[in-house]
């Protein structure tokens, strides 16, 4: 359940990210007000997950998670760039929170 809590927490950090796309320097109401949301679920499931995983594992997953997520949706909705040093250096990111879930203890 820990791991679940985690993923979901991180699904909120990488909208949260995305979300301050569209707040304009928070002076747009309601991306502001979904941005601020989604930052406060986050952090409440990360805080959550970290009941039972181990605080170094949950925080480095959950900035993992986020990091791939906002990049990939960067360079999908945002036009950012894919360059393949910066792809390459996206999947080292990943390949480290995928190692961190095959060696945690929880």
């Amino acid at each position: 359940m820990a791991w679940t809590l985690l993923l979901l927490a991180a699904l909120f950090e990488i909208g949260w990210a995305i979300g301050l796309k569209y707040t304009d320097g928070f002076s747009k109401l309601w991306p502001t007000v979904g941005t601020i949301t989604a930052m406060v679920v986050s952090m409440g499931l990360l805080g959550l997950s970290v009941r039972t995983l181990p605080v170094g594992t949950a925080y480095a997953v959950w900035t993992g998670i986020g990091a791939v997520g906002t990049v990939l949706i960067g360079i999908m909705l945002l036009g950012e760039s894919a360059s393949a040093a910066r792809l390459v250096c996206v999947s080292l990111i990943l390949c480290g929170v995928i190692g961190l879930k095959i060696f945690s203890p929880a």
